[in-house]
């Protein structure tokens, strides 16, 4: 279950970035779109109904907000609307799908802090930069042995000719 998800309203513009698992293969799909319905608001099961129109031809996907699957949501545009479900959409086409926009702080609205993965990330970045210098030490640890070598090498040359 993820902490916490963006909070999505209908009519809102949004896009979904869902992981797609080919075979041994993942990739991200994108799939924009506005919201038609949001179903279980808050609930662990909270989900939204996307609709597009792809070639001429009405698209409509659900997804769930907490599934593993969704990578990322983002809201691209908010719009004022009276209604939760707005399947009357499904009917409308060209000018008549048009809704007003209404104004919004999209960073504020897409900011979603997980701290929890904020913490695994920090403790992650942390050990890895503490192999990166141990490596590091060991490192100048070698070059300063084959340093000794060389220098070593030289001083026994230069003994050895005269």
């Amino acid at each position: 279950m993820k902490s916490q998800v963006v909070d999505v309203h209908s009519g809102d513009t949004i896009r979904v970035y869902q992981e797609i698992v080919e075979g041994t293969k993942k990739r991200v799909q994108m799939f924009e779109g506005m919201v038609i319905r949001v179903t279980r608001k808050g609930s662990l099961t909270n989900s939204v109904t996307v609709r597009k129109v792809a070639s001429g031809v009405g698209v409509e996907k659900s997804f769930m907000l907490h599934a593993p699957s969704v990578v990322k949501v983002e809201v691209t545009k908010r719009t004022k609307v009276r209604r939760n479900f707005l399947t009357y959409m499904r009917t409308r086409s060209g000018k008549s799908t048009r809704l007003a926009g209404v104004a919004f702080d999209r960073n504020a609205v897409n900011t979603v802090v997980d701290e929890h993965a904020e913490a695994e990330l920090a403790a992650v970045k942390a050990s890895q930069e503490a192999e990166h210098e141990a490596k590091m030490a060991e490192e100048t640890v070698a070059k300063e042995a084959e340093e000794a070598k060389i220098t070593e090498a030289l001083a026994g040359r230069e003994t050895a000719e005269s």
